[in-house]
């Protein structure tokens, strides 16, 4: 303990202490530091011991100027209010913490209001690598950005950059899976909650195309949506409410073509259009599910006697035991692990052409969906 004119001063213990009380010199300290090979086991005790003895926590900041390396990596999200991500965010890290590499996140929703660009906040916090998790704005900074560090894109399928690897979900056969599922149940007037960005025009795709594999093409219905749990609701009031909806045939965009979302543009379908009210809904993703859960109910129709429902993705909301949605398991936890290991490679071979992993779909049958009335 050093002394001041006001008293005695703490100060955090150093390398130079460690050093002495292990009888080593300061640059074996920061050999045992660096895990390195050249230092004998006795030695290496003696510090880690000093280490111990004194509570001594190397300075993360230097340590990242002598390595060249900050042991951090950068996670930007499309919006954390998604609680897929969520589950996606705890496999990534399982991963990047057990290689000793910390997360930053950033999301670039909130970027977007504020007017930060996150992607180059995390070049210039020097991070090893970034992780980019769901459909993000911006496909030009990212584009930057790989030219400089490794990248992986997660839960999405955009953009599609030579360096960098993608590992999403097959959203096309998800859809397929819980499309087939209502037929399989006898339903034929299905209708689908679309989503935004590739993973919703994948989905859509999926449930038209099912849907025309079973002749069942004239009773398809799309209707945009933005994978809220609002615009969950405000679709199933267009679709469930019929004339009485808001915006009728055409929804809050119009009648006809202008009202159509790309989605819907994209699988062919009929999107919104006056017509004998569905039977079942498959839902983008489960917050759009729950959103269209209220709908029904507050139309007075029972789930599932009434109207089958399906979510997608598998969150804890399809979990709640008053909800028990049935819906596609997407397995955020995986694909976040895959993530983690894709970057860790591309940290290792940064110039290797870039690789795209599907993660299967499964189907969770729980309790919203039913035969026809």
């Amino acid at each position: 303990m050093e002394r001041s004119p006001q008293g005695p001063v703490d100060r955090p213990p150093t390398i130079r202490g460690v050093a002495e009380r292990a009888g080593v010199s300061k640059s074996l300290v920061s050999l045992v530091l660096q895990d390195s090979p050249r230092v004998s086991d006795a030695k290496r005790q003696a510090v880690l011991a000093a280490i111990e003895e004194l509570g001594y926590r190397p300075n993360a900041a230097a340590r990242s100027l002598v390595a060249r390396r900050t042991h951090t990596v950068g996670v930007l999200l499309n919006d954390l209010r998604n609680p897929w991500f969520v589950e996606l965010l705890d496999g990534l890290n399982s991963v990047l913490h057990a290689e000793n590499l910390r997360m930053l996140m950033a999301d670039s929703r909130l970027g977007r209001r504020t007017g930060e660009d996150a992607t180059r906040a995390f070049l210039e916090l020097q991070v090893d690598g970034l992780v980019a998790v769901g459909t993000l704005p911006d496909a030009a900074a990212l584009a930057e950005a790989a030219e400089r560090l490794p990248i992986v894109i997660a839960g999405t399928h955009d953009p599609k950059l030579p360096t960098v690897d993608t590992v999403a979900n097959d959203d096309e056969r998800g859809a397929r899976l819980a499309t087939e599922h209502l037929i399989g149940l006898g339903h034929r007037r299905i209708a689908h909650i679309a989503g935004r960005g590739s993973v919703g025009e994948l989905r859509s795709r999926g449930f038209a195309a099912a849907m025309r594999e079973h002749g069942l093409g004239e009773e398809l219905t799309i209707e945009p949506g933005d994978g809220t749990e609002e615009g969950g609701y405000r679709a199933a009031v267009r679709m469930l409410g019929g004339s009485g909806g808001s915006g009728g045939s055409g929804g809050s965009g119009g009648s006809g073509a202008s009202g159509r979302s790309g989605a819907a543009l994209a699988a062919g379908g009929q999107v919104g259009a006056a017509r004998e009210r569905p039977t079942a809904v498959f839902a983008f993703n489960d917050i759009s599910a729950v959103g269209a859960l209220s709908a029904a109910q507050e139309l007075g129709l029972a789930v599932p006697r009434d109207l089958s429902l399906i979510g997608c993705d598998n969150t804890y909301l399809a979990r709640i035991r008053h909800l028990w949605l049935t819906t596609v398991n997407n397995a955020g936890d995986d694909v976040g692990r895959r993530a983690a290991q894709c970057l860790l490679d591309r940290m290792a071979h940064p110039t290797r052409p870039a690789a795209r992993q599907l993660v299967a779909p499964s189907l969770e049958i729980r309790g919203t969906t039913a035969p026809p009335p």
